[in-house]
């Protein structure tokens, strides 16, 4: 699959598929891959200059451990259970769990991750989508890997959209499904951006959509939209 490819309506893996398995893992990852999504999405967070897939501030949620996140060290959190015993997994692992052809939406969830990002991602040949809600986060990853697309994440519609989407040369708009309206999906489409919506978990809410012209969905259950859309 192709970063370009303006026909195809995206279905994505959010964090894997992580209404079937532990959210972030590489069996989330598999199991989207193996229902036929056309990307997996993840979250990367840096502890002790490691790149790791995870999503939260603290532990407690989606582990075993307890605390936060920058108290703990990479190691501990490498020994950690994320679920039905699986382990926190690197960027590096995740990526390379996923087959080439599968786009990968890494979003820079934590401080500090744009650049080690960058140069891990800088010259991949594989579909890569780096997106942020951290609008600076992803200007400061645009600086060190202008060729890799980039996508603002956008959980209010705000005025200023327009030009960071100018400013970042964003490859697309990632909006929260409350937002998608006919108008501002013509609005981002306008701005010469592919228009994706984050959370859709059923098939006629995604074929809705894919009716207002928005360009894929995030999905939790990929099960429930793949070959559905």
């Amino acid at each position: 699959m192709r970063t370009d490819d303006n026909a195809k309506f995206l279905v994505i893996g959010h964090r894997g598929a992580a209404g079937i398995r532990p959210e972030n893992t590489l069996a989330a990852f598999r199991k989207a891959v193996s229902l036929g999504v056309d990307g997996v999405e993840l979250d990367v967070q840096c502890v002790e200059g490691e790149l790791l897939v995870f999503h939260d501030d603290r532990l407690e949620r989606t582990t075993d451990g307890r605390g936060r996140l920058e108290d703990a060290t990479f190691e501990s959190v490498r020994r950690l259970d994320a679920g039905a015993g699986e382990r926190v997994p690197t960027l590096r692992e995740a990526l390379a769990a996923v087959p080439s052809s599968v786009l990968v939406n890494v979003e820079l969830k934590g401080r500090g991750t744009a650049v080690p990002a960058a140069r891990l991602l800088r010259g991949l040949r594989r579909p890569i989508v780096v997106s942020s809600f951290d609008h600076q986060r992803l200007a400061v990853f645009r600086e060190h890997c202008p060729r890799t697309p980039v996508a603002p994440l956008a959980g209010e519609w705000t005025a200023g959209l327009p030009a960071t989407v100018q400013a970042l040369r964003a490859w697309g708009v990632h909006i929260a499904a409350r937002l998608a309206t006919a108008a501002r999906v013509a609005a981002v489409k306008s701005w010469g951006c592919r228009c994706l919506v984050y959370t859709v978990n059923s098939a006629g809410r995604a074929r809705r959509l894919r009716a207002l012209g928005v360009d894929g969905v995030f999905t939790d259950f990929p099960d429930r939209l793949s070959g559905a859309c």
